[in-house]
């Protein structure tokens, strides 16, 4: 408790001084003189405390006469105490432990604590009284800044006095105690420190710092207490199982490894599983061998233990075991193995798995062929692409995923080759995929042979090119799309008409797109092909940021009379909301009389209303349109904004 009390005094030190640093000039400035009469006048306590978190930022010796004043206020100490705790000058260290001397319960226990917190060696012989005190907090603050100051002195005090420490600052004392070991073990005198966590361990003190001193004693002991971490880590007790397997992640040296590891036989399943994770994040690879043999050989929960913290430790080493699991055990076993395959780091693994295809075989080799895509190895998509004609239909699917997640572009006649070659319909659809990913990152350097298969005597593959040219992009690409559009089969024509329809999707300012969607909007053979042409032009129009909003407008007005169907209309409802000027907001006024398409209409109506840049639109113009929104919208909130507009316009 006292610990916490102080910790949150020099956060609170802290949280001050970043409020206050932008006022750091002006303070800089301002005479420490007046700041100190402050303290000393009559003004109130709520202006002095905001002095004293001005000095505890750039107060000097000066200070601390009047700071020290106030250690006595019961308002007013923890400010002082604030300023006093962060000065740098030896004067403070004075100040509060003559304070010490005179103060009594809370008030006592706030300066024992800043006392602490300053490490104030001077004041080991005033705390070692206090642990006299019949106040069981002040004996509590001074058993903990005892611990927190430390050094011989100190340490003897806090162990003679543990065993008769009373109940109520018992744990506090024993934290002072643990404070001193700590202290000590950390400068190397690991024979102080295993006297004082012996002490503590053997003491009748609350489990929490039985624990504490538990960890410290074998990190302490090293080697030597390789025994009694192993008795943590198999005990009944989950809190001592907890700290057992908490050192076990700490404890250096590969003899504690080799403990740990023999002793993972004796355990029940779940215990093992726990110890597997601890000694993977040993990151001692010599538990390599362990946790391979847990996942092939231990229980359930273990195996799912040990791959789940394989890539702390794996290597390519792992790779049989784990491919074995991937192939061939139960779902949830084969997925965890797979994953595990996936995260492994170590710099030998892609080597490992691209130099094992050639002599790999069945599921084996395409679990290899699909880590090469899931691990991104590009070295070895040459290599990929071998397998893409394999005779395992599984092998070659696996190929064909791997060359689809990583192939640069390259790989694109490879691709329509195994296209040519099969009328498997998965197999198809895999290689349909792996064209589009590669097209797309290949560009339109890539779309030479995917005009080719436009050409193909198989419909199919015809429709498959368009797809994979819609993702290459580029003039060619499109110019083969569109020729399309009188293919002999009209299945393919559909597909031609779909896929003009959606370019602007993926390639949103390809203005190159403007003349064969308009066209098509307009004399299409069939309705559905004006159709999807017509909303692929408005998507267009949308979409693409570099058209001006007159451009915008004009090439709108070329389609208006074509939107036949509502939803046309509100698309073209959602184009006219992105054209801040008067003409769309009349346009946008006047579908508003169409009840099909009003609530898009209006909303339109007040988006445009909202913009800054709206021009061309007089008063008299946007009060109509936003009456009429204001009166058929049926969201609240839009309808809120319009009329909220229109009073604005009055």
């Amino acid at each position: 408790m006292n610990a916490t009390r102080s910790i949150s005094l020099m956060l609170a030190t802290v949280v001050l001084a970043a409020l206050l640093l932008p006022y750091g000039r002006a303070c800089a400035a301002e005479d420490e003189t007046k700041l100190i009469a402050i303290l000393t006048s009559n003004a109130p306590k709520a202006e002095k405390a905001i002095t004293c978190k001005k000095l505890a930022i750039w107060g000097t010796k000066a200070s601390v006469p009047a700071l020290a004043a106030l250690l006595p206020d019961k308002e007013l100490h923890s400010w002082a105490r604030i300023a006093l705790e962060g000065m740098p000058d030896p004067a403070a260290d004075d100040a509060l432990r003559a304070a010490a001397g005179k103060l009594q319960g809370r008030l006592l226990i706030g300066a024992i604590n800043s006392i602490g917190e300053r490490r104030d060696e001077k004041a080991i012989g005033i705390l070692i009284e206090k642990l006299k005190d019949k106040d069981a907090g002040v004996v509590s603050a001074a058993g903990w800044a005892l611990g927190r100051i430390g050094g011989p002195k100190a340490a003897q005090a806090l162990t003679e006095f543990l065993p008769k420490a009373p109940a109520d600052a018992c744990a506090t004392v024993a934290e002072g105690c643990l404070l001193c070991a700590d202290r000590f073990a950390a400068e190397g005198k690991k024979d102080e420190a295993i006297k004082i966590y012996e002490l503590i361990r053997k003491a009748n003190v609350n489990k929490q710092r039985t624990i504490e001193a538990i960890r410290g004693l074998i990190l302490a002991k090293g080697d030597a207490g390789i025994p009694l971490l192993l008795e943590q880590v198999k005990s009944e007790d989950r809190q001592h199982r907890g700290i057992g397997l908490r050192v076990a992640r700490e404890l250096p040296g590969s003899k504690a490894t080799e403990a740990l590891m023999a002793e993972l036989k004796n355990m029940k399943p779940q215990q093992q599983a726990f110890l597997l994770m601890a000694l993977a994040d040993r990151g001692d690879r010599k538990a390599l061998p362990v946790l391979l043999n847990a996942i092939e050989n231990g229980p359930k929960e273990a195996g799912f233990a040990a791959m789940n913290v394989m890539e702390k430790i794996g290597d390519a080493s792992c790779l049989p075991v784990l491919a074995k699991i991937a192939t061939s055990g139960e779902q949830t076993q084969a997925k965890a193995a797979k994953v595990a395959l996936v995260r492994l780091l170590a710099e030998d693994v892609n080597p490992a798995i691209v130099a094992a295809l050639p002599k790999a075989s069945g599921k084996i080799r395409g679990l290899y062929l699909e880590l090469v895509g899931l691990r991104r190895v590009e070295a070895a998509v040459p290599e990929l692409c071998k397998y893409l004609s394999d005779p395992d239909a599984g092998v070659r699917l696996a190929a064909i995923k791997g060359v689809g997640a990583i192939g640069d572009g390259k790989q694109v006649p490879d691709l329509v080759a195994a296209l040519k070659k099969t009328q498997d319909a998965k197999e198809r659809t895999a290689l349909e995929s792996a064209l589009s990913g590669t097209a797309s990152r290949g560009g339109p350097a890539c779309a030479a042979p995917l005009r080719e298969l436009a050409k193909s005597d198989d419909s199919g593959l015809r429709s498959i090119a368009l797809h994979a040219l819609s993702c290459a992009g580029g003039p060619e690409a499109l110019k083969t799309v569109k020729a399309a559009l009188d293919d002999k089969d009209p299945a393919v024509q559909d597909e031609a008409a779909r896929t003009l329809s959606t370019w602007p999707n993926q390639w949103p300012e390809d203005a190159s797109i403007v003349e064969p969607l308009l066209t098509l909007a307009k004399q299409g053979k069939k309705e559905t092909h004006k159709i999807l042409a017509l909303r692929g032009y408005l998507q267009y129009l949308r979409g693409n940021k570099k058209l001006s909003n007159d451009d915008r407008l004009a090439k709108l007005n070329d389609v208006v009379p074509l939107a036949k169907r509502p939803d046309e209309k509100r698309l073209i409802c959602s184009v006219l909301s992105t054209i801040p000027q008067g003409a769309a907001l009349e346009k946008l006024t006047a579908y508003a009389a169409d009840a099909a398409i009003a609530q898009e209409a209006c909303l339109g109506i007040v988006d445009l209303c909202k913009r800054r840049d709206l021009k061309g639109a007089s008063k008299d113009v946007r009060k109509k349109a936003l009456t009429i929104a204001a009166q058929k919208l049926k969201n609240r909130r839009a309808q809120k904004d319009a009329q909220g507009m229109l009073k604005g316009l009055k």
